[in-house]
């Protein structure tokens, strides 16, 4: 909680603060660039090293780092010698800590809990994140109104190093690690698992469609709050709460349950009702142009985007053997930093078409890439049934 939340406040500020120096669209897109770079260039070698090395000593290296980057802008800020450059320099540092820490973090927590707990922990996991996603902002806001924008990035260094303390002190059980291998050849290995296991590679697969297209409408909302439903800035908020709010109730109600009966339909039931109410909600946002159908659809959009997700999330950590699960998660979190291109190809395909015409395309492709291996692949087909058995087996071998 600690620190998601410092994630959340330190991009808030950023922006803010890059905004109020700069006033210039082109310096945001800088700073959100300049982080994402590094997290899709290096998160496989982030993965290598979380499958060679300590993974509570990574994170707690990641997260010193990152509080001390953080402390740095502080101080600038504080002192008031900060420029853009300094945001944008912190934020391509912070993209870089990010890389080695996620594949870290992701391999780490499974080895705490029993294998039948792992979907809940993975759902609890995950609504750090949703709930941050609505209240950490606000937050942010009222630091930076009442303490300043420097006292905000003081917050954020806080909740990095308060991990960092709490990780200290946290027994891990023993994990497998690689040794004796080049990191060439571990990438190596971690792309051939990939090839021979076509249902991991489904799942990965699913990740990279719902960044790049399922979740671009994010970036042309303003386009569908302000032309196409007429309303304002106000509405939009109220929009992107709403579509939060489907999401943490989703992943509260996964959180409640240990079962992994039904994933599969889970699974792709969600992927395909996401892709279809994405798709609905840009079209009829164009064509019958009403406000509160759109509501409903994003709120329908929120929980079934949750609902898949957590499924890919939870059945990956239930597959990936240990040995092998730093590469294949440091895969699983660089097709999440291809969201911002994701908005970057929405946004070429709207000039053309149209921006509800570019989203529901994005919608029918999440549909179609779910329905398209369920078909032809009985291993996705029988996705609950596989994870159920190894499960069984877990217990019975515990």
């Amino acid at each position: 909680m600690a620190s998601v939340s410092g994630f959340q406040i330190l991009r808030f500020a950023q922006l803010w603060l890059v905004h109020e120096l700069s006033e210039s669209p082109l310096a945001l897109g800088y700073v959100g660039m300049a982080n994402a770079v590094p997290a899709i260039s290096l998160n496989l070698f982030g993965g290598i090293l979380a499958d060679k090395f300590d993974k509570r000593k990574l994170i707690m290296t990641a997260q010193t780092i990152a509080s001390i980057l953080v402390f740095v802008l502080a101080t600038l800020t504080l002192v008031g010698a900060v420029e853009a450059w300094h945001i944008i320099a912190i934020a391509f540092l912070a993209g870089v800590v990010e890389a080695f820490y996620g594949p870290a973090h992701e391999s780490l927590y499974p080895h705490l809990v029993e294998r039948k707990a792992l979907v809940s922990a993975v759902a609890l996991d995950s609504s750090l994140w949703q709930g941050n996603r609505i209240i950490a902002p606000a937050i942010a806001g009222v630091i930076i109104a009442t303490a300043g924008t420097a006292a905000a990035f003081f917050v954020a260094g806080i909740g990095f190093i308060t991990m960092a303390i709490v990780l200290s002190t946290l027994k891990v059980p023993p994990i497998p690690r690689t040794q004796g291998t080049s990191a060439a050849r571990d990438l190596l290995n971690g792309f051939r698992f990939l090839k021979n296991n076509s249902i991991v590679a489904f799942l990965i697969g699913m990740t990279f469609f719902n960044s790049f297209f399922g979740l671009a409408y994010i970036m042309l909302l303003p386009i569908f709050t302000v032309d196409v439903l007429g309303v304002d800035a106000d509405r939009q908020g109220l929009l992107m709460a709403v579509g939060g709010l489907g999401a943490l109730k989703t992943t509260l109600w996964l959180g409640s349950r240990s079962s992994t009966g039904g994933k599969g339909m889970l699974l792709i039931g969600g992927a395909v009702t996401y892709g279809l109410a994405l798709a609905t909600f840009a079209l009829t946002s164009e064509y019958v142009g009403n406000y509160w159908l759109a509501f409903a659809l994003i709120y329908v959009m929120g929980v079934t985007n949750s609902a898949y997700m957590i499924s890919v999330m939870s059945s990956l950590q239930m597959l990936i053997p240990d040995h092998m699960r730093g590469r294949v998660m440091g895969l699983f979190g660089m097709t999440w930093s291809f969201m911002p291109l994701g908005g970057t190809q929405a946004s070429a395909v709207a000039n053309f078409i149209g921006a509800p015409f570019a989203i529901a395309i994005g919608g029918f492709l999440v549909s179609a890439f779910a329905i398209g291996p369920a078909l032809i692949n009985r291993q996705v087909r029988n996705l609950g049934t596989l994870l159920l058995r190894g499960e069984q087996a877990s217990v019975t071998s515990d």
